[in-house]
């Protein structure tokens, strides 16, 4: 059994231990600002780092970096020796590795989009339930079409993608809403205005690199520097919670230990549960009361213990808890609180005395070796080792560059991801519609020719339409409905097509008209649809006009859009007619049928 360590000594002298096969029960350090939650979370992770634990903590305020120095001449700590009567004191530092998402004060800390995931990404983003759902189609398809989204850039381009191919997606993958695609994207662009899009990259922070010893066998602290990263508290919480989530993730069950593999310190816990989801709320609690088995201790720091909630607080076994001011109501409310979770003892009103409590003072509640709470006692915490506040930034840099670590985290890896595949497959769509443009005139001129032998009597003809002689002489092999034939007029050359990157355009020229209707042999009713498109075509168009082309003499002509406007069948009829009268300069080419048209 791994040997405890003390971590304050009670009014009556005695030492109160921490047992570190109890480490990973988790546990709470509260108290108002400025009562010494700083300094007991120094003390415990010098324990930890002596025990050949390693350590991750994030530096809120700046003040922790100290603990890579021996503490110097220090009055205060001086008095607290005195005070407890602590035989052999010496100050020393302890091994650390700065980390930090800016790059700025230590090895940059990264992870990838792929990674985070949706649920917390959705969090970061501000995303409502709508507009979550969206995105977590958007990863869906991105891994069923192999799309690896490693940065902000892979996302915009995959949101975009998956905007401009709603329709292909929805029936596999369900209505995906462009206003929702919008706005991601403007969450999107507001979080890189905060300097977000620094957390996604590669290399993603490796957590065997978190779970280091030094030569010594003293486990090694990792501090990551959050002075600038807590001004966006979202940004922090959430990246804090992606931390967590892989570890409870990637680490194996090791069931009880005689020591944990890491203890986690979660500063301004606060900041995790508020305006929190209920589904990332119940999944921070399942990590907290599974991941004691995989050797991972959690230890939340707070101001109030209300700011957890009462499912996980009820987790967490050990407990110190520093002064709590009673000004409010609320405040009144949780130094009852703060009372009623701790082990009675008789000798001490909890109640009354966590209201007096000095700086540096606590109430103290630890587990057993049964794990069962011990007794709450009033204590004085034990003075930090290493030096108290932060060291200068000269010496926070060549620690930097002394690490192994250095020059792994600082070289970002661009390999090829979504962003790369969906611009390859743009280009190989340009490219293709280039070589389709250039081989088109030669065959079009020659059918011109013929087509404009053929038919220029009976399109040239004034004030009546002889759609009868036209289907006589013209022929539908195979003809069947829902085949498309390709149309062209003289209007401007756009092409037309599943070309997502291309803008709508503003007038068709090439169409595709489909069959809707074969009433007989010589009536063939085709539409063609020129954009807003309807949902059934995959295609980029606008709907200039819709028209039947030969109806038998007398037929009668139905337009399903039109009739949406209120149209008759008379005036659809008629409509056409005069539509087809003034388009005398038309030539109308029918090349080829196109069964399965893409």
């Amino acid at each position: 059994m791994s040997d405890p360590f003390v971590i304050a000594r009670s009014d009556d002298g005695k030492d109160l231990y921490l047992l570190l096969q109890m480490a990973n029960r988790h546990g709470l350090i509260a108290g108002a600002t400025g009562t010494g939650k700083t300094v007991t979370l120094q003390v415990l992770a010098e324990n930890f780092s002596r025990l050949g634990v390693p350590v991750f903590m994030a530096d809120v305020k700046g003040d922790l970096s100290g603990i890579c120095q021996p503490g110097g001449e220090n009055l205060k700590i001086d008095q607290r020796v005195q005070q407890l009567k602590i035989s052999g004191y010496s100050s020393q530092g302890f091994p650390v590795v700065f980390w930090d998402i800016f790059g700025e004060q230590g090895h940059p800390a990264r992870t990838t989009i792929s990674e985070m995931g949706p649920l917390l990404l959705g969090r970061l983003l501000n995303l409502n339930d709508t507009q979550e759902g969206v995105l977590n189609l958007v990863f869906k398809i991105a891994d069923d079409n192999g799309l690896l989204l490693i940065d902000l850039k892979d996302l915009r381009a995959m949101l975009q993608y998956a905007g401009d191919n709603a329709a292909q997606f929805r029936t596999a993958y369900g209505n995906i809403s462009t206003a929702s695609i919008g706005s991601i994207q403007r969450n999107l662009m507001a979080l890189e205005e905060q300097g977000g899009e620094k957390i996604f990259a590669e290399p993603a922070l490796n957590l065997d690199d978190l779970l280091q010893t030094d030569r010594d066998g003293r486990g090694v602290i990792n501090i990551l520097a959050a002075d600038q990263l807590i001004r966006n508290p979202k940004t922090y919480a959430t990246f804090l919670l992606w931390l967590l989530f892989e570890l409870f993730d990637q680490l194996p069950e090791v069931g009880d230990r005689e020591k944990p593999k890491l203890v986690f310190f979660f500063d301004e816990a606060h900041l995790l549960f508020n305006d929190i989801p209920r589904g990332l709320e119940e999944k921070i609690e399942q990590v907290v009361r599974l991941i004691r088995s995989k050797g991972v201790g959690i230890y939340f720091v707070t101001h109030n213990p209300l700011d957890v909630p009462d499912v996980i607080l009820g987790q967490l076994g050990n407990r110190i808890q520093h002064a709590l001011r009673a000004f409010t109501p609320r405040d009144q409310k949780a130094v009852r609180a703060a009372a009623t979770t701790f082990h009675t003892n008789p000798k001490v009103n909890v109640e009354k005395v966590i209201t007096e409590l000095g700086v540096g003072e606590a109430l103290v509640s630890l587990l057993d070796e049964k794990g069962m709470p011990g007794i709450v006692e009033r204590a004085l915490i034990y003075p930090p080792q290493s030096q108290i506040g932060p060291i200068d930034p000269a010496q926070r840099q060549s620690i930097v560059r002394q690490s192994l670590l250095y020059g792994y985290y600082e070289k970002i890896i661009n390999r090829e991801s979504a962003y790369e595949l969906l611009q390859k497959r743009v280009e190989k769509i340009q490219e293709n519609e280039a070589k389709a443009e250039v081989a088109k005139p030669m065959g079009s001129q020659l059918a011109r020719s013929i087509i404009r032998g053929m038919f220029d009597p009976i399109f040239r003809s004034k004030g009546t339409l002889k759609s009868k002689s036209i289907c006589n002489e013209l022929e539908f092999p195979d003809l069947e409905e829902g085949n498309h034939i390709i149309l062209k007029s003289n209007a401007k050359l756009v092409p037309v097509g599943k070309f997502p990157e291309l803008p709508k355009p503003k007038w068709i020229d090439e169409g595709r008209w489909k069959v809707i209707k074969i009433l007989e042999q010589d009536f063939i009713g085709i539409h063609l649809a020129n954009g807003p498109i309807p949902r059934e075509y995959p295609c980029y168009t606008r709907r200039c006009f819709i028209k039947s082309i030969c109806p038998k003499a007398g037929g009668e002509f139905f337009d399903p859009w039109r009739n949406e406007l209120g149209m008759t069948k008379e005036e659809h009829r008629l409509n056409n007619i005069e539509q087809l009268r003034h388009r005398e300069e038309s030539e109308l080419i029918f090349p080829k049928i196109l069964k399965n048209p893409e």
